[in-house]
């Protein structure tokens, strides 16, 4: 493939993984153009500017151990932006509970009995582990015990997927929980933290001082100045198939056809294939197998200050709907603006058939206050104002046995010349930012150096990609 001007690579999707790819591309000189079908970059991770302040699509905190990703990163940032201390803790039973466990606090909240219950428990599987049934409870429940998995893990993951623990696929466990265990957390705990590598207990984040979105803006503004274009309310329609120049098509949602060397893809997979000519009829019925799940944010202005001290709080009780509340006071005070109201949003999940998708906003907003003041979040504080946001197939669902239906659609997909498919959406995977950020900066490597990175493996054998770093080591804090 030549790489000069002349090559040209069409994007879909500006979220994290494309704009990444867009930006190493552009710093290649390749041609490049993005096409996104909504009015702002960032994706998932896009900021929007709400009541004169400035809020994510949830919580969106940066860390990683790979020197590529943070060298990419701080690049954009430069600055700007602001080391963050963790704090994010678990309402369970009307109880705040750390997050991650501290022996103490746990055993006070908990109780004695509770508390012995779950060591029990845990002793119990060190001593005859529960069978593998390649399931997200039976992973969780063979490193923590029956009683902790039902008190920590069990409703919340529900809540988040729609379906039984039992038919959670574990590697979304092996994923997301990696090696933790109880004795991981208790032994992190015990040290105060010191020297602890683990993602899930990382204390400290960084955050820019412009929001999550700040960074693609960034990435956004560099492309269309260095002869690329970031195309806002442009969606695609199809990937079509190769021409006699070996070539591949784009066709936008208006009939417009746009031809390219190269295309990344962003957009979900299961729209992806749907719409590609060609594709057989196996692994057109396999992707169609293949759900994602929904997110509602519900942001509600609340006339207060310093309500709670969290970043974000993990709703595990099951009388609450709502399964992740941020409070955006507590991350940098740049994106508050001076404001001295608080901005907090719930989340909660559904799929496209569950009635609380189209139900009205108002009814939504209703319902976020209500269950906001039954967790005594905020104490008797207004609720002056509400706003709603749908965020369609934001999660991939690893229902039990996804990879059988998965894998085949992947190795057609790698068989395609001219397409690379990135990104949550479009590789089905639960990425992190760092997760897409690797994956567009080594889909660019493969267009521009002839690497043969496979892409499909961040995010399911990650450890094999990453370099050890540390923040400190490649750009020094901000004042």
């Amino acid at each position: 493939m030549r790489k000069d001007r002349d090559l040209k690579v069409g994007i879909i999707g500006a979220g994290p993984a494309g704009l990444t790819a867009a930006y190493e591309l552009a710093k290649a000189g390749i041609a490049v153009e993005v096409f996104e079908a909504g009015p702002r970059v960032g994706g998932l991770a896009q900021t929007i500017e709400l009541w004169n302040q400035k809020v994510d699509l949830g919580p969106h905190r940066f860390f990683t151990s790979d020197s590529r990703i943070n060298k990419v990163w701080f690049e954009v940032a430069g600055r700007d932006y602001r080391m963050v201390n963790r704090l994010t803790r678990i309402y369970y039973n009307s109880k705040f509970f750390h997050y991650p466990l501290k022996p103490v606090d746990a055993l006070r909240k908990l109780g004695v009995g509770q508390s012995v219950g779950c060591l029990i428990s845990y002793l119990r599987e060190k001593l005859s582990p529960t069978p593998e049934s390649d399931t997200f409870e039976s992973w969780v429940v063979r490193r923590f015990g029956v009683r902790l998995y039902s008190i920590f893990f069990k409703t919340y993951s529900e809540k988040l997927w729609g379906i039984p623990c039992t038919e959670l696929d574990a590697d979304f466990a092996a994923q997301r929980i990696k090696k933790l265990s109880l004795g991981e957390a208790v032994k992190n705990a015990l040290k105060g933290g010191k020297g602890n590598t683990h993602k899930t207990l990382i204390d400290q984040f960084a955050y820019p001082t412009g929001g999550s979105g700040m960074i693609y803006e960034r990435m956004a503004d560099y492309v269309n100045r260095h002869g690329g274009r970031v195309h806002l309310k442009t969606p695609v329609h199809a990937v079509g198939g190769e021409d006699e120049e070996n070539r591949r098509t784009l066709l936008l949602e208006d009939g417009t056809r746009r031809t390219f060397d190269h295309i990344i893809s962003t957009m979900p997979l299961t729209l992806l294939v749907s719409r590609l000519p060609g594709v057989p009829a196996d692994i057109r019925r396999r992707v169609e197998s293949l759900t994602y799940r929904n997110t509602i944010l519900i942001y509600l202005k609340v006339e207060g200050e310093n309500l709670f001290p969290d970043n974000w709080l993990y709703i595990h009780s099951k009388e609450l709907q709502t399964g992740r509340i941020t409070n955006f006071s507590n991350w940098v005070p740049e994106i508050i603006n001076g404001e001295k109201a608080s901005i907090l949003v719930m989340e909660y999940w559904c799929y496209d058939t569950d009635p609380v998708w189209t139900q009205p906003d108002a009814e939504l907003i209703d319902m976020a206050k209500r269950e906001l003041r039954q967790t005594g979040l905020i104490a008797d504080a207004p609720v002056s104002e509400g706003h709603v946001r749908r965020l369609a197939r934001s999660y991939p669902v690893y229902s039990k046995g996804y990879k059988d239906l998965l894998k085949p659609v992947q190795d057609y997909l790698s068989g395609l010349p001219g397409l690379s498919v990135i990104g949550r959406y479009g590789s089905f995977k639960y990425n992190n930012q760092d997760h897409s950020i690797l994956m567009g900066i080594l889909a660019a490597e493969n267009i521009v150096s002839d690497r043969n990175h496979d892409l499909w493996e961040i995010n399911t054998d990650y450890d094999n990609y990453q370099e050890s770093s540390s923040i400190e080591t490649l750009h020094p804090q901000p004042a």
